[in-house]
Parts: C-alpha cells; structure tokens; sequence
C-alpha cells in the first residue's frame, strides 16, 4: 500500500500543473502558449487588470490579482520591467504601478529645436506638445518619454512637463571639439540637439584639439541639474577637411554606411557572372534584342535597358530590369541591411548604395557586352499611346551600348554626324524610342498629368574636393524618353499586381488638402485664375493652370505655389493613385539596385508568376522595430483618409504590444511602406545637408558681393533669395527689409509692410549683399539692395485689396513733391483759416492766394505753403506748432488764429475726396501763436490758441491711398501714422 501511495506522490509531481482559472482568463493565453512553455500573464491582460481595479496597485497585488506563482515571479518581473521600459506601465512615487493613460500622461517622441526648445509628438496622433529650454534640458532630439500637460503658453500651445524618460535615441554623437576656460566639450552638429556634452577625462587617448570633429559615445544622459557626459570614440578629422562634410552626414543623420560582416560575406560568395544553373525554367532569353542602357554621364549602376520596334501601326516596348531579387533573397544579410538602408543615397562625388559594390555595380548592373539577368515588361502599345496588353516574364539579357542622355539627344536631335555614325547600327531603334515618345507624351497630356518645370543644378568640383562651380542642368528629350518608358512599366507592374490580389508597395500621393486647396485658389484668384474641379479636382484641372500660365512672366511663382500645395508621395500597400501623374495605380518597379520597395515589388511579380503568394519574412521586419509608426484613426492612405499631422504625411511612433504573428503578418506591408517612405526622406536631408555645406564654402571667400536673384521661400522671420547663376539660397532677415512692421501673409507668400505698403513676395526679384556665411549653422545671410522687381501685378482682387481700392479712389493725383533746400522744421505750418485742404502747385497764381491753405506732400508731412510756392519763408510770428491731429469725425470750420493777416474766417464749401481734386489731411488742434522778440536769435514764446469745438474731417490722402497704408489713429499730443 505504502509503495503504491508512493507512486502516486511520484506521478502527482511529475504532472504540469494546470493553469488557474484567473491564468485562462488571459485573452491572449493561446499566443503566450505557442511562444512559451510556462505561459505568463499577457502585456495585454496585465493592463486589463490594472484597469478593471481602477486603482494604483503594488507589485504584490499585482503578483496576487494575476496568480504569478514564486518561480514565476523573476520571468514576470522582467516583463513588468520591459512594459515599464516601453511606457506601458510607471510607477508613482508610493511604488505602486500605474497606467500612464490613467494619469493624464501622454507618450511620445522629442522633436528638438535649434534655439532650445521642443515638441513632443504624441503617439496618439494628437497636437504636439510644446517643450521648453527648462523641459528639454533633460532630453535630446528622438528621446520617447512620458510627459504631463501643463496648460497653454502665451502662444496658445499645448505646454508639457517631462515625467519620465521611456527611452534614449542618442548613444553616440558626432560633434565639433570646444574649450573654453579649460572646460572640453562637443557642440553636436545636429542642430536639434542643442546641448553641450562634456568630455571625461581620457589618459589614453591624445587630447583633443579645439575644431575637430569627432564621435562621441554618451555615458551619462542628461537630467534637470546635469548636463550629458560623453567619451571621445572617434576622431574623424578637421572640419575642413575633404569629404568631411559627408562623414559628418552620415553620422548626423544615423545613415548606416558599412555593411555587416554577415551581408559582406554573402556578396562574396556570389559570382562574377550570369552562370548556366541561373537558367532556371521559365527564363526567356532576349539575348539577340539590341537593348541598351540610357543613363547620365556619371552613373555607375544601370538597372535599366530599353528596346522598341515597329509593330503594325503600334509598338512593342521592352523595359528590362536587374533582376536583383535572384541574388537577394528575403531574410538573407544581404536583404536585412537592404531594409535597413531603404534607399542608395547619393552625395555629389560618392554614393552609399543600398547594395554591396560587387551587385550594385557589378553582377546586378546591365554593363555593356555582359549577360545579365533581368525582369522584362514586354508592352505592346497602340498608335494612341494606349497599352493595349503586357507581360511579365524572367530573362537572359545582352546589353549592346551604354548611351548616355547627351549622346542620344546629339544623335536624335542635334543631328550630330560623328555621333550619328558611331550609333549607325542602333538609330532605327533608337528612332522608334523617339517615335513612342512622342506618342506617350500625347498620351499623358490627354491623361492630364501634371507637368512641372523645375530647375536642376550640378557642382563642378576642383581638385581639393571643394565646388569650382554650380550649373544649371538641362533636361534634353532624351530624359524624357526614358522617363516616359519608365513611367510605362511602373503602370503595368502597379495593374499587374492589383489584378492578382497580391499585396505589394504602391507609390501613393494623394491631392491637395482641403486646407492647402483653399489657400492655393485664393492665391490664383489674385492673378485672375480659376482652378476647375470643385472641392476635389484631378491632376487634369491643375495640367490646365500650368498649360494656362506657360507663357505669362510670373508662370515661375504660380507654378511654385501650386507644386507646393500637393502632398508629398509615399509608400503604403493602400493604392489610391498617384495624383500628379494621373494614374489610378502606380508603383516603383524600375530601380531595385537603389530602391528597396522596387524590390519588393519585382518579388510580388515572382511570386504571382508561380502562383505562390509572396509575404517579407518577419526576420528583417524586426529591424523596423525603432521605427515602427502607425497613422492615426481614419488616415491610412484611402480615399477619404487624412494623413496624420505634420510634414505632409508625419508617422508618429508607436510602443505596440506583442500581437499574433498572423496580425503581424498583415501589417508588415505598412509598415515597410512607413519606413521606406522615413528613409528616403531621410537621404535626401543629408544629401541637402552635404550640397548647403559646400555651398557656404564656396560663398565665404565673396562676402561683401552683390547679386542679383529671386525670392524662393517667404517666412515669417525673412525672405530667402536664390542668387542667379550661382544657385545658391541665403536669408535676407524681416529686420533687413526695413524700418516698418511686416506681417507674414502664408496665402499670398508674401511679407507685407504694415506703414510703408511694401511687398515681398515668392518669385520677385531683388538685388542683394553677402555679409555672412556661418559654416557651423550652414547659414548664408544676405543683405537687401534693390527694391522688388515683379514680371506682374496681380489682376484680381481679395477683399482687403477692394478696402484698399475704397481708398484710393477716392485720393486725387498728388502734386510732385519739390526737392527741399533746408531741413524741415518740426511740424511747423501757417495758421488755418479754413477747414479745407487744397493742394497747390509751386509758383502758380492759385499758390500766391491761398496763403490759408495747407499742403501735404508725398510722404504725408504737412509742409509750408510758401516753399511749395517757391516763396521765401516768412520769418516773423505767423507760424503755428501742431499739437495734435485730429481723428476723422464731424467737419467743423477752425477758428481764425489770433493775430493773423486776415484777421477774420470766410465761409467754406462743402469739402470732401473728389475725382481729380487733390486734398491732404487738415491739420488743426491745440495752437499756439509765437511772438517775436526783440532778439532775432531767440526763440519765439507760444501764445495758446481757443481749442475748436469741433473735430474738422480728415480727408483721404495720397498716401492713404498706398497699399499698405497705416490706418490714422487719434492720439492725444502725438500724430497720425
């Protein structure tokens, strides 16, 4: 009995507990189950207690509320700590745990500010949150934190107080070297991160020297009372050093430009060349096809080729791609640092390319005379330019010449006879690209694509590496051609895919907003332009503006305005259209060597090829986890759908819980599209950044020069003017523009000059000086010359222009103000006798009689009758001082001055504005008669004057009638302005 009890006990041990019923209740037990033998409470069903119990909770009780067993305690208090890590969960200042949500606590990402304060952006998609000095100095740029609201400033924004900080984005920092009174530390070069890091005492390396550049790793983070504490990792060289200005992008903008041992492993084993056992079934060999690659002087990797023969009355266009996807395959080193790059990106003199060398120039680039693989979209197009059928298909390609655009354009159309003969076997194929062409250009205009002129530039560099010069970049028909091929191919992929029902990246860019349209029509209504399409028009009704406008002198700045009014264009497996092309579908197809969604999408196409239906593999994806983001409510892309706030489309960064790897799955699609569409902007920032550098090191020899140039942005705080030739954007400050009050009017891109009426507005034209080039900032400020130049006046009006219209209609032409001998006295003038103001001509018979009348001049100074006469002035008691203006109001005669000439008043006409009369503002108040003294040199003694009963009318006055004029305002002793 007792050796059977025995086994019993033994069995009992040896069975896994089953779990409690509190542990089944877990909403998510079956995922926790897969993933773990001994299942813990999910992050999901922690929180769900937590809420249900309404109430901080202790670790104890929430060990007891969840049933967490004593060897379960060490596991659980690791994932209290992660949801702790990542804003989930906080504790207060008892210990006890609370929800963040619960507290009126917000989570989000820091957006720092060059002059010391910040933002959070929310991840809930709400309002940022303004951060001041005081508040970020216990952060940096990218930190994730918890902050409480705090009110409004004065500004009216939303004002937050740091709570606690989720995570840290910065452990490494590339600076310049500082010392000042002993103390080393390193100004970041990223501007939004604005403090000083401290340097550690270091014995074992050399002591820095004040300029360097160097990277910096961050051993203690800042606080409220302490500033960050860093180490010297890196001495990367002196600021001026060549190429330094792209060491220093690569770190300041976090661009990942050496590739892991993994990847560079991979590349190696792969082959020089096109071997037998690529042939895999189903690869057509297209080798006898006269394909060629059609690409810019210095491009290094061609992953494209065109090929088009005459076909009835229509044409067959082959585009053939690199097929980059049978080397890189999903979930390899090589993909995963692909996904992590996004994109090649290109500075001027060096690339960083999205694939090793050994692909991206080599057996992935269609180089001349070498079989290459590829991916084929075989078009047959009819003679509307109408893509009648198309298909897909793997291929053996043979490239027969590596043309560039110029070479073509010199063959084609500059009709180049030494070109011509050494392209003598190519030109009939060559001429039916040129014949499609032209038919795809008909078509797109029937389509109604929008057609925007732009400026390019290209920087000649010397042998230092520094710029010799900036040129303009013209765009031949041979850019157009491959374009418009190109165009032609990414349609059929975009409709090949969407047909087939598999998920891909689509190149989405929706309309303008509701917002940025009203804007835009109130700014064409001013020049008498109306943009067709009510409250959603197509890309066709914006094609007729620019079509409209092409030969009007302002077509630059209309045209920037309009540009400027669209959405920015992104990646999402949502299509819904590319709205400047004027396509229902589009996707990225023809760049898989630089473009990570092109190879996504060259995969999809395999994989409906072989009908098996194609996913990324979760691998890669998890690299996507620090820039994971998510839209907010109702704004994924659709129709209907708003982006999230900010620049254009902004994805706000999001702490998401684990969640089923089927649900994963589904929205790896996105969230690949977010972080394509975040690294490609991302290099092209620091490709800007890198090409203003060299600008400001080009321009700092020629400070005190003038130039001449365009307005090109117009901001609150100034103007920013693009010099011509040079093709280089400085600042003019608001504070260089004048001694006026200017406002910044964001519909009409301009800066308006509350007193003087001045305009500066997008596209004008001014003459400025260098006087300042900061290379640290990347700053060029120019100072004012020449006044505005404009091709043309605006022809319709708003209804601040029709106010102002009121007024000057109704002010007559002005007499010419006569050049002035002597300085003006202080608002002296002769004594009134009438309450009306007549403006008279210097010297004529009208001028001699009227000694009573006063006079304005342009600049709207009351002056002396006699100078505007040409009499000479009368010296002698007959002269008053204003102390006042009067305001507009009931006219009334003024009294006749004490001891006047006249001695006596005559009644008055009526006076007011009439047509062709001119008239001045009258200036009667507080009078006071001077009496001569016995001494010429001494000043005369002022009598007062009777104050008049009643305020005479105020006249409308040249002046008033400008623009811009300051409206008069009544002040006691002062003046009109």
């Amino acid at each position: 009995m007792s050796q059977e009890k025995k086994n019993t006990t033994s069995k009992t041990t040896t069975r896994k507990p089953r779990p409690s019923r509190v542990r089944l209740a877990d909403p998510f037990y079956e995922r926790e189950k897969e993933k773990y033998e001994n299942p813990l409470p999910s992050r999901e069903y922690v929180l769900q207690i937590l809420g249900e119990m309404a109430r901080p909770m202790s670790s104890d009780e929430l060990i007891a509320a969840l049933d967490v067993k004593t060897e379960e305690v060490d596991h659980f208090a690791r994932r209290i700590f992660a949801m702790e890590r990542e804003g989930q969960l906080m504790r207060n200042r008892a210990g006890d745990y609370i929800i963040p949500d619960k507290a009126d606590l917000v989570r989000g990402r820091v957006e720092g500010h060059a002059d010391g304060f910040g933002f959070l952006i929310p991840d809930d998609g709400s309002d940022d949150m303004f951060l001041g000095p005081r508040a970020m100095r216990e952060v940096m740029h990218g930190d994730k934190i918890l902050v409480r609201a705090m009110g409004v400033d004065q500004r009216g924004r939303r004002e937050a107080k740091v709570v606690e900080v989720l995570e840290r984005a910065n452990t490494q920092v590339i600076g310049r070297v500082a010392i000042e009174q002993g103390v080393v530390f390193i100004q970041p070069e990223n501007r939004r991160i604005n403090q000083q890091i401290l340097l550690a005492p270091d014995t074992t390396r050399t002591p820095p020297v004040a300029g360097q550049i160097v990277t910096v790793a961050i051993t203690q983070q800042p606080s409220a009372h302490t500033q960050a504490i860093g180490r010297i990792v890196q001495t990367l060289g002196n600021y001026a050093d060549p190429g330094m200005e792209i060491e220093i992008a690569l770190r300041k903008h976090d661009l990942p430009f050496e590739f892991s041992e993994a990847a560079q492993a991979e590349a190696k084993k792969l082959p020089d060349a096109v071997r037998k056992k690529d042939w895999t079934p189903g690869r057509e060999d297209i080798r006898h096809l006269p394909l060629v690659t059609i690409d810019g002087e210095t491009a290094r990797d061609f992953d494209d080729a065109v090929y088009c023969e005459k076909q009835g009355k229509g044409y067959r266009l082959l585009v053939a791609i690199a097929d980059v996807s049978h080397y890189v395959t999903p979930g390899s080193a090589l993909d995963a640092d692909a996904l992590t790059r996004g994109t090649s990106v290109y500075f001027p003199r060096r690339v960083i390319p999205m694939l090793p060398e050994k692909l991206s120039n080599g057996l992935c680039s269609l180089n001349p005379q070498v079989e290459r693989l590829c991916m084929v979209c075989d078009m047959d197009i009819n003679p509307m330019g109408v893509i009648k059928k198309y298909r897909f298909y793997p291929a053996v390609m043979y490239s027969h010449a590596r043309l560039t655009y110029n070479k073509v354009a010199a063959a084609m159309y500059e009709k180049d006879t030494a070109t011509r003969n050494e392209l003598v076997d190519l030109l009939p194929h060559l001429g039916h690209l040129d014949e499609l062409f032209r038919v795809l250009l008909t078509a797109r205009a029937k389509r109604g694509a929008i057609d925007f002129e732009t400026v390019e530039t290209k920087m000649v560099f010397d042998e230092n590496g520094k710029i010799e010069r900036i040129v303009q970049e013209h765009r031949n028909d041979a850019h157009r051609l491959i374009e418009e091929c190109m165009l032609a191919a990414n349609v059929c992929a975009s409709n090949y895919l969407q047909e087939s029902g598999q998920a891909s990246l689509y190149r989405v860019h929706e309309g303008p907003t509701v917002e940025k349209l009203e804007r835009l029509r109130e700014f064409l209504a001013e020049f008498g332009i109306t943009l067709a399409g009510g409250e959603k028009p197509r890309a066709g009704d914006f094609a007729k503006v620019v079509a409209q406008i092409k030969e009007r002198p302002d077509a630059q700045l209309i045209q920037t305005v309009m540009l400027r009014s669209l959405q920015q264009a992104v990646y999402s497996p949502e299509n819904v259209g590319h709205f400047g092309l004027a396509y229902e579908a589009y996707t990225h197809f023809t760049s898989p060597i630089r473009r990570y969604p092109d190879l996504l999408v060259h995969r999809a196409i395999k994989a409906v090829l072989t009908k098996n239906p194609y996913q990324p593999s979760a691998g890669p994806v998890e690299l996507l986890m620090d820039t994971r983001r998510k839209r907010t409510k109702g704004a994924k892309g659709g129709k209907g759908g708003k982006p999230a706030r900010g620049n254009s489309q902004r994805e706000v960064a999001v702490v998401a819980p684990p969640v089923p790897e089927k649900a994963r799955s589904s929205g790896i699609w996105e969230d690949i599209g977010v972080h394509c569409s975040q690294t490609e902007r991302r290099a092209d920032e620091a490709s800007r950044d890198v090409e203003t550098w060299l600008k400001c090191f080009y321009m700092q020899d020629r400070i005190g020069e003038s130039y001449v140039g365009s307005i090109t942005a117009v901001t609150s705080f100034g103007i920013f003017v693009t010099l011509d030739d040079l093709f280089v954007e400085g600042l003019v400050h608001i504070s260089e523009l004048g001694k006026d009050y200017f406002h910044h009017d964001e519909a009409r891109h301009e800066l308006l000059g509350e007193r003087t009426g001045q305009r500066y507005r997008l596209s004008d034209r001014v003459g400025v000086q260098l006087v300042r080039v900061d290379l640290e900032s990347r700053k060029i400020d120019f100072r004012l010359l020449e006044g505005v130049e404009r091709p043309t006046e605006r022809t319709g009006k708003t209804e601040r222009d029709r106010a102002r219209a009121g007024v000057a209609e109704a002010a007559a032409p002005a007499a010419q103000k006569p050049a002035r001998q002597h300085a003006k006295p202080k608002r002296l003038l002769p004594a009134p006798v009438s309450n009306e103001v007549k403006r008279v001509e210097p010297g004529t018979t009208a001028a001699k009689k009227a000694p009573a009348a006063l006079v304005v001049d342009d600049d709207d100074e009351v002056v002396s009758w006699r100078k505007l006469a040409g009499l000479p002035d009368r010296k002698g008691p007959h002269a008053i001082a204003v102390d006042a203006l009067p305001t507009r109001g009931p006219r009334a005669a003024a009294p006749a001055a004490k001891g006047h000439a006249s001695g006596h008043t005559k009644p008055q006409p009526k006076s007011g504005p009439r047509k062709g009369a001119a008239v001045a503002v009258q200036a009667v108040a507080k009078v006071q008669l001077a009496k001569p003294k016995a001494k010429p040199k001494a000043k005369p003694k002022a009598k007062p004057q009777a104050k008049p009963k009643a305020k005479p009318a105020v006249a409308p006055t040249k002046a008033a009638a400008k623009p811009a004029a300051r409206k008069p305002v009544a002040s006691k002793g002062g003046r009109h302005g």
